[in-house]
């Protein structure tokens, strides 16, 4: 891994385990797959979502918001941090709901002393204390897929690359914020209580949505809830607090399989797989169908309007 910061995957497990590393209590994150706001207030309380998205490199800034006001106001009177460094937006994202919501949830000692300490920076210098904190940073590597060719460069992203980039909703005091470290300021999207969050910030998410094209797919939203573990038991229901300790299991699984690369196993099975083939007699006709197949799916993806090689990009 590299020393800066390393790419993480939009997931419950590892957002929620994130924040509990970093001190957190009693939060955790819930994949939301349809865009319904009973759904999601089931899950009340709802501290706030992030949501993820393909970033249209191709479009130029501009003054105003194609959805909301931005309201440069806010930007002194709550936490809001610009993103000054790749790879770092899915925990600023969390962060920008979580930081924001101290006093409703236990942030923990080192998140209040980080809030504390930045509280009279601009928006700017709070994104450079953000990325050079080694804390949050080293808390995020942790995450990251384990890999032994990890790229150390740096490049721009172009219009041909798929970047994806994460972005918090919340309610802050009587009003819907979008929370985005490549805008200038907070983005209104008008008066909403904390309780109304959830009928809210679904129209705002569903007019974004429909800025593409009807076959882009590709989105992901998590909302972060009080520990639904901590919910099951309040009312009693122990089905429903062993399914969500099983979930945990999981998640801890999950994330301990992200901190190891497979290469030297993945290695040793394949040679013993083509020494099992040259024993057989069987390893020329082996390749052969190999490169068949490859060939075909190379070209059914160029047909289909995709490239052999994709480059994907997190902002």
């Amino acid at each position: 891994m590299s020393a800066g910061w390393n790419t993480i995957e939009s997931d419950a497990g590892v957002f929620t385990y994130l924040l509990d590393n970093l001190g957190v209590k009693d939060v955790q994150f819930e994949e939301l797959v349809a865009l319904d706001a009973d759904l999601l207030k089931q899950l009340s309380p709802v501290y706030g979502v992030i949501f993820l998205f393909k970033y249209p490199t191709g479009e130029k800034p501009t003054d105003v918001p194609k959805d909301g006001s931005f309201d440069f106001d806010a930007a002194e009177n709550l936490f809001f941090a610009a993103q000054t460094i790749q790879n770092a937006c899915g925990t600023q994202a969390l962060l920008s709901v979580l930081l924001n919501k101290d006093g409703e949830v236990e942030i923990g000692q080192q998140l209040r002393e980080f809030k504390e300490f930045t509280g009279a920076f601009p928006s700017d210098l709070r994104g450079e204390a953000l990325s050079n904190s080694e804390l949050i940073r080293d808390v995020h590597n942790s995450f990251a897929r384990s890999s032994p060719f990890a790229d150390e460069t740096q490049r721009l992203a172009t219009a041909d690359d798929d970047v994806y980039h994460f972005i918090a909703y919340t309610s802050i005091a009587g009003t819907l914020y979008e929370l985005d470290g490549l805008q200038p300021a907070p983005i209104s999207h008008g008066a909403c209580s904390f309780d109304d969050f959830s009928e809210k910030v679904i129209p705002v998410l569903q007019r974004r949505i429909e800025r593409y094209p009807a076959t882009e797919i590709r989105f992901n939203l998590l909302a972060m809830v009080k520990d639904l573990r901590i919910k099951a038991r309040e009312v009693g229901d122990e089905d429903w607090a062993a399914r969500e300790e099983a979930k945990r299991t999981d998640w801890r699984w999950e994330n301990s399989l992200r901190r190891h690369n497979f290469v030297g196993f993945t290695g040793e099975v394949l040679k013993g797989v083509v020494e099992a083939k040259v024993r057989e007699g069987t390893y020329d006709s082996w390749i052969a169908e190999a490169k068949t197949r490859t060939k075909k799916k190379v070209e059914e993806r160029k047909k289909s309007g995709g490239d052999a090689e994709e480059d994907e990009i997190e902002l």
